[in-house]
């Protein structure tokens, strides 16, 4: 998973300007970067004249994929990124971005790109980069699956020293009579389930 660029352009006028924009292209030859660079510009300036206000889109080119958030103010944000990089965690990010934009700077110094000092968009390409570092609900669901192969690997090791789940209800006086008759009703209602 990897983020390519992420821009901020005015889409309120044709052909659309970029205000702010950073690049991570470490992976491309030296002498490919400036190229890359600018087809991303042009492909970033494409889709922000062609997104409705308070539309949300992925366009896809190779692979490579392009989100836009065109907003209500006249401003769109780009982020382009390859196929695996989830467009949710994208979309969040064009979200948080475009906001801070707006709280920052205001509409009159949007025409003058140059007064433009916007150095986190470089620390949110960094920070993205992994995003289930960057993603509150990624992390969770990582460390859920986690959890599970653990849940699993104590479940198999209990069943590789010869011991049966079954044996260890009936043994255990800890659980009540109902508990036991529960496991039991239960089990039965499930073995008519299972999948071969």
């Amino acid at each position: 998973m990897k983020l390519y660029s992420i821009s901020i352009l005015r889409n309120d006028v044709t052909p659309a300007s970029v205000m702010t924009a950073q690049y991570e292209l470490s992976e491309f030859g030296f002498f490919q970067r400036g190229s890359v660079q600018e087809f991303m510009g042009f492909w970033a300036k494409t889709v922000a004249e062609r997104t409705n206000a308070g539309q949300r889109q992925s366009v896809e080119q190779d692979n490579y994929v392009g989100h836009v958030y065109a907003r209500a103010e006249g401003i769109a944000g780009v982020i382009i990124s390859d196929k695996e990089y989830p467009s949710r965690v994208a979309f969040s990010l064009l979200n948080k971005i475009l906001d801070e934009f707006v709280m920052r700077f205001s509409p009159d110094k949007w025409h003058n790109p140059q007064s433009i000092q916007y150095p986190e968009l470089k620390e949110y390409l960094t920070k993205y980069q992994d995003p289930k570092q960057a993603d509150s609900i990624m992390k969770v669901q990582r460390d859920l699956d986690d959890t599970k192969v653990i849940l699993h690997k104590t479940i198999e090791g209990v069943l590789q020293r010869g011991e049966k789940l079954d044996s260890l209800i009936e043994r255990s006086e800890e659980l009540s009579s109902q508990s036991k008759v529960f496991y039991k009703t239960a089990k039965k209602t499930n073995s008519c389930c299972v999948v071969m």
